[in-house]
């Protein structure tokens, strides 16, 4: 992975931006689907694609290429628009989102898009197909395969007992070029997670599962490389990143706020955050 350089971490955070200005422009469009998540994982996204990954535009199935497993499907809108501004299929098309007969459904479809590398929507399934995913892997290539994956998992689908099962077999098999990033928002569709099902002291049950823990600032976009270089020096087991992110992130009439979860803007609510967000971009 090549150095951040003050110019480098500029371009990102003007990317993640105009990221969450397509979010929000799919959304007014489809007149469905959800907002805070998205906004909050754009400067993850942003990082990963446009600095930490191996992948290529031109080849999608690349077989060298790093693997990003995203579990929390519902947030597919930052995924679609990563994408789209990656060059793996044209902007304009995002405004099909969750349209009769488009390839942007409400949750990924893996044969609609290339480089989707899962389906999903069940939550809690996300991390169990990344550890098989990796460790068909190491059966194929041994313990030397140079491939990262990643699984992107929200706070709330810890729920699932199945995470939970699939942390126990990552950290048995100790598969050490696998990294789960959580999107530590704080809140699912019932409110918040600490009052739903608390899941403090977070870091210490990750730990006690073999895992190594990094806790950090989701919207820094130093802290989300560095974060991710120290995973990838890990060698003798899985790592985890807890990324603190704000829901709605870059709206602040949205931000923090859990009835943002699962509803998109309205036009004039659409407007009024365009505004914002296309303001910093002065």
């Amino acid at each position: 992975m090549e150095a951040l350089t003050d110019s480098k971490v500029k371009f990102l955070e003007e990317k993640a931006n105009d990221i969450r200005i397509s979010i929000i422009e799919s959304l007014v469009t489809a007149k469905s689907g959800h907002t805070a998540g998205p906004l909050g994982m754009a400067d993850i996204f942003t990082a990963l694609f446009f600095h930490v990954l191996k992948h290529d535009p031109k080849k999608p199935d690349w077989q060298d290429r790093d693997r990003v497993i995203l579990s929390n499907g519902h947030i597919c809108p930052v995924y679609y628009a990563t994408l789209a501004h990656s060059g793996y299929f044209p902007i304009d098309e995002l405004q099909t989102l969750r349209k009769f007969g488009s390839r942007l459904q409400g949750h990924p479809h893996r044969e609609y898009l290339p480089l989707l590398e899962t389906s999903s929507g069940p939550l809690g399934s996300g991390l169990s197909q990344a550890v098989g995913m990796v460790i068909a892997d190491r059966i194929d290539n041994g313990k030397t395969s140079n491939k990262q994956f990643y699984a992107l998992l929200s706070d709330g689908e810890h729920d699932e007992g199945n995470t939970w099962e699939a942390y126990l077999l990552a950290g048995k098999e100790k598969l050490q070029n696998l990294t789960v990033i959580i999107d530590r928002n704080n809140i699912q569709i019932d409110g918040f997670t600490e009052d739903i099902l608390p899941l403090d002291p977070f870091e210490d049950k990750l730990k006690a599962f073999n895992f190594h823990v990094q806790s950090i600032d989701g919207h820094d976009m130093r802290q989300i490389v560095a974060a991710i270089g120290e995973a990838q020096a890990v060698f003798d087991k899985p790592s985890v990143i807890i990324a603190n992110t704000i829901p709605g992130k870059g709206v602040s009439f949205m931000e923090r706020k859990f009835e943002w979860h699962g509803k998109p803007p309205t036009a004039e609510e659409g407007e009024k955050a365009l505004e914002e967000l296309r303001t910093k971009k002065k």
